[in-house]
């Protein structure tokens, strides 16, 4: 996308979102952001703040490149989108006709069928590792990968050992955030003859001008440093460090050097790299309709809420589309977004939405976890956007 003259619906907006990124950096919150407000199109606001690697005092910048943990999951269930809209990949088959060994058990031994709607929507029956409360759960037992530590394993080998561990529940009948989108990658190789980096490549990133996208960093020295919240403020994040993203989960071991390493197995959910920028392109060719890559139609399918009554954890008022959660009641929720607002974020401290009734996409990519995931600077943001642009009107604000 590139900016273009417009008339801001309120000339307050940059002022409010840059108030929310300057309090988070002068309070140690963030290490460093690259904050892109787009309205009908056109980014109406964009702000580089704060270092991308603060001991060498190199400073984020427009092109700055972030390790993306889960905003991945969006990229790689674009890609299974336009599979699915060529016909090649029915929502609704059994993951087992194109991986024909996965095929993880009930607690009872009976095996489920897990199909590509289910693993789309985490309502597979599986899990996370980091989401046992120890380190004896079933998932550190079998010796699963979460897809961000240096597991020294491929892909293949980390599906057969998720298999291995029983299912959560019966696929369909329940919500869990999990490795399916680790899954998913699998089936698209298979279904692509192909790398997973090959296949997102050809079918999401190369057509949307996405160059800085994939699944390891093309140029280390834009690759910004991780680091990790703390009470004297954030740290640089170590190789190997295990940190939880809240009280009662055992934690994730982050791999920096993952992004690297062109030998890592590609995590469909969690083992991208990327620019604030590229997302941006993602999720306004979607908000416009899907071209080049998707249909309106499956566009519609994405941002539908498939999980009925089912609550999302520590997501209330939310249910989840195909790839990304869905605001269904925004009074539950707390919040100023519009129904069917698409929504998810980034453990290295990222977060996105899109608000089609506001033709809004906003994209906060930061380098320091939690806080940029799942702390005060991402409801700050939030707030900060909406009370710039004021009441939703019935006709275009531009």
């Amino acid at each position: 996308m590139h900016a273009r003259p417009t008339r801001l619906p309120t000339d307050t907006l940059p002022a409010l979102v840059d108030g929310a990124i300057d309090r988070a950096l002068a309070e140690r919150r963030l290490v460093g952001a690259m904050v892109l407000v787009a309205r009908g199109g056109d980014i109406i606001h964009r702000r580089a703040a704060g270092w991308a690697d603060r001991e060498a005092r190199v400073p984020i910048r427009d092109d700055t490149i972030f390790r993306l943990a889960s905003v991945s999951k969006p990229i790689v269930s674009a890609a299974a989108m336009v599979l699915a809209e060529q016909g090649r990949l029915p929502l609704d088959a059994p993951v087992r006709r194109w991986l024909p060994t996965f095929a993880p058990r009930l607690d009872d031994g009976t095996i489920a069928d897990i199909t590509v709607r289910h693993l789309l929507t985490h309502t597979a029956g599986l899990g996370y590792r980091f989401l046992e409360s120890g380190d004896d759960g079933p998932y550190a037992r079998a010796g699963v990968s979460d897809g961000m530590d240096d597991a020294g394993i491929g892909l293949d080998e980390n599906l057969r050992r998720l298999a291995s561990a029983p299912l959560l529940y019966p696929p369909g009948t329940g919500w869990c955030y999990s490795l399916a989108i680790d899954v998913l990658g699998g089936v698209i190789e298979q279904v692509c003859g192909a790398t997973l980096g090959e296949a997102v490549r050809t079918l999401v990133t190369a057509p949307l001008g996405m160059a800085d996208t994939g699944f390891t960093a093309a140029d280390p020295s834009r690759l910004a440093v991780a680091y990790v919240n703390g009470d004297t403020g954030p740290h640089r994040l170590a190789e190997g460090e295990v940190v939880t993203p809240f009280d009662g989960a055992v934690g994730i071991r982050y791999s920096p050097r993952r992004a690297l390493d062109a030998g890592a197995f590609p995590s469909g959910g969690a083992g991208m790299v990327g620019s604030a920028g590229d997302l941006l392109r993602l999720l306004e060719a979607l908000r416009r309709g899907g071209g080049p890559i998707l249909s309106e139609r499956s566009v519609a399918a994405m941002g539908a809420n498939h999980t009925g009554a089912l609550e999302l954890p520590n997501a209330p008022g939310c249910g989840f589309g195909l790839g990304f959660s869905v605001l269904v009641d925004p009074v539950k929720a707390g919040s100023p977004e519009s129904p069917g607002t698409w929504r998810w974020g980034g453990a290295y401290g990222h977060s996105w939405f899109v608000d089609p009734a506001r033709e809004l996409s906003v994209v906060a990519f930061t380098n320091t976890m939690y806080e940029g995931m799942s702390g005060r600077f991402v409801g700050d943001l939030r707030d900060a956007v909406y009370q710039g642009l004021g009441p939703l009107s019935s006709k275009r604000e531009a």
